[in-house]
């Protein structure tokens, strides 16, 4: 019997099968696809434009600083940014473990860092970080020495397999650095700039955001730590900062810094500032200060140079105020420059025994002789005259104090500026009203002293002091600062009185402040020996030098004021250390900016009288 023919199954249930599981396997690359393109696609696309696209910052260019003549102070000098992406230095790119340890040890003596620090740079706890910064503000040599180092290296690898570009993660941003010409000229005014690019100090940190400017972005597509040129780039320009126009001149500004450095070296003192100002607009042509700092040099800097001591300093004046009491009085019709004054050798007042800084019989002085020999008890009594008791006496001279700008800031707005100490007067100590008159008792700075000179020079307004002349903005327009606001403190007259009072101070050999006289300038000039409070102690110890006047005294122009605290050697009076410094300074400025000698001189007002 034949055998059976075989019987093939139905193909359908197995096709079926085999439908039903490529429908599956298709619909799972559907679903994944729709994840991929429609409900995960932006957070897909960030990732791979992560991955693909590098932003970098353009750093603004930092607006410079000049001096009233557009010579540069400060400057913004090409430098660059060391940056690096982290993960091109892993196992995967370069089939190596020590890609950071190799890279640091390379980098570490061209970057002047330890390689610890820069290993720790290259190897951030941020695993996915693309960007790390390993130094900043580096100069264009540095930069090309890492260059060149990468391309020897990508030469070496592409003929020698066992070599790895260890330094193809490295790369440059664009940036800047600052720089001072003139060294430590003006440090004290300008400032500097600190590792972040921000003003650390001075006009770069008061201005800094005008100095600063907007920086800029930059995106392009990279492999393999190339941009890639096809793909296209975006960018915002980034825009500078503006320029700022100073009032000072550089080359008064070098006489007095010049001037006040060596005098401190001579007298071992603490330290010293001298202020030169244009008496007519308030402008600061100078305004130096000793020991002072390099800006390019900070690490070679004390920390107690790097302020701006003619402001931040607040000390007892001594006898130059005696002007401001003399004003009060003139001011007050109390008395006239010819007044008699009868000034013992000791005077009795409250539990106070006071004296001269001479001993001396008793003087027959006029009000204008008391100035001229700066008679602290012939300031006594002139001032107990303003009232009827000396409780409102007290009041009439602390207005006059205020009026001439003591007790508040100067109108600078400088960083760290000191407004000085003064008590309403209800609250002066027995002792205090007596010495306040002559400048002991309360507490200024130097550029408030050097303005109470320049109010009486410009007649006896008082013009808020200026440092600014204008910023220039990147449009190249230029901008100037607004007007300094306008007291009048004392009449026209008072003013007239107080110059020619202040001539005798110079001009009569009986003046303290001979040493000061200028030939072929009429000189109005005081000086100032003040018991000194150290700032470490809070107790006297030293004293306070200083001399302050004006030139030519018959049309003044220019107000030099000069300061030394604590000078240990040689002489400490004001007239002998700091009236030198006021002719040598006074002397440059008044040739620099050109102004005619003074002409015919006038009678000397009389010191003494006979009983």
């Amino acid at each position: 019997m034949p055998p059976a023919p075989l019987r093939l199954g139905s193909p359908r249930p197995r096709l079926r099968l085999v439908g039903l599981a490529l429908t599956l396997v298709l619909l799972v690359f559907v679903v994944r696809l729709l994840q991929v393109q429609a409900v995960d696609a932006s957070a897909y696309a960030a990732r791979a434009e992560q991955n693909r696209y590098v932003v970098h910052t353009l750093a603004a260019e930092r607006g410079g600083i000049t001096d009233r003549n557009g010579v540069a102070l400060a400057v913004s000098e090409d430098a660059y940014d060391i940056t690096a992406d982290p993960t091109m230095f892993g196992v995967k790119q370069l089939k190596i473990t020590d890609g950071p340890e190799r890279a640091a040890a390379l980098l570490a003596p061209i970057l002047g860092q330890d390689e610890a620090t820069l290993v720790k740079k290259l190897r951030p706890a941020n695993k996915n970080s693309r960007y790390t910064r390993l130094a900043t503000r580096q100069t264009p040599q540095v930069w090309k020495q890492i260059k060149d180092l990468k391309a020897a290296l990508a030469h070496k690898s592409g003929t020698d397999r066992t070599t790895v570009n260890v330094l193809a993660g490295v790369f440059a941003d664009p940036s800047s650095q600052r720089v001072y010409p003139n060294g430590d000229l003006a440090a004290g005014i300008l400032g500097w700039v600190n590792a972040d690019g921000k003003g650390g100090g001075g006009i770069e940190q008061q201005l800094d955001k005008q100095l600063t400017g907007k920086d800029g972005k930059v995106r392009y597509a990279q492999a393999g730590g190339r941009e890639v040129p096809t793909v296209g780039s975006t960018q915002t320009p980034a825009v500078p900062g503006a320029d700022v126009e100073l009032t000072i001149d550089r080359d008064i500004q070098w006489a007095a810094q010049n001037a006040i450095t060596e005098q401190v070296a001579k007298s071992r003192a603490d330290r010293g500032y001298v202020i030169v100002q244009d008496t007519r607009t308030g402008q600061i042509l100078a305004m130096a200060n000793s020991p002072g700092f390099d800006p390019n040099d900070l690490s070679k800097a004390d920390g107690d140079a790097m302020g701006n001591a003619a402001l931040q300093d607040a000390y007892e004046p001594g006898s130059t105020a005696k002007v401001m009491a003399m004003a009060a009085v003139l001011e007050r019709n109390v008395a006239t420059p010819l007044t008699h004054v009868v000034v013992p050798n000791r005077l009795h007042r409250g539990d106070r025994l006071f004296q001269d800084d001479i001993d001396h019989r008793t003087w027959y002085l006029t009000l204008n002789g008391v100035l001229a020999k700066s008679s602290n008890i012939g300031t006594i009594l002139a001032t107990g005259e303003l009232a009827k008791s000396q409780s409102e006496a007290n009041k009439v001279l602390y207005s006059y104090l205020r009026k001439f700008g003591i007790g508040g800031y100067t109108g600078l707005g400088f960083p760290g500026e000191t407004p000085g100490i003064l008590a309403p007067p209800q609250k002066w100590s027995t002792s205090q009203q007596y010495t306040i008159p002559f400048g002991q008792g309360f507490s200024i700075n130097a550029m408030q002293a050097a303005s109470v000179y320049s109010t009486i020079a410009n007649g006896g307004v008082r013009v808020e002091p200026t440092l600014v002349r204008g910023t220039k903005g990147a449009d190249g327009r230029f901008t100037p600062a607004p007007q300094p606001k306008k007291t009048r403190v004392v009449s026209a007259k008072t003013a007239k009185d107080l110059a020619r009072m202040l001539e005798s101070v110079v001009d009569d050999e009986q003046g303290t402040g001979i040493k000061a006289r200028i030939p072929g300038y009429r000189v109005a000039g005081k000086t100032g020996t003040a018991n000194r409070v150290d700032p470490a102690t809070g107790r006297y110890r030293g004293y306070t030098s200083s001399f302050a006047g004006f030139a030519p005294a018959d049309n003044p122009r220019i107000t030099v004021y000069c300061a030394i605290q604590n000078a240990t050697s040689g002489s400490y009076f004001g007239g002998q250390i700091c009236g030198p410094i006021y002719k040598q300074v006074m002397e440059f400025a008044l040739k620099t900016l050109q102004v005619p000698p003074t002409g015919a001189k006038p009678a000397s007002l009389p010191v003494e009288y006979k009983p």
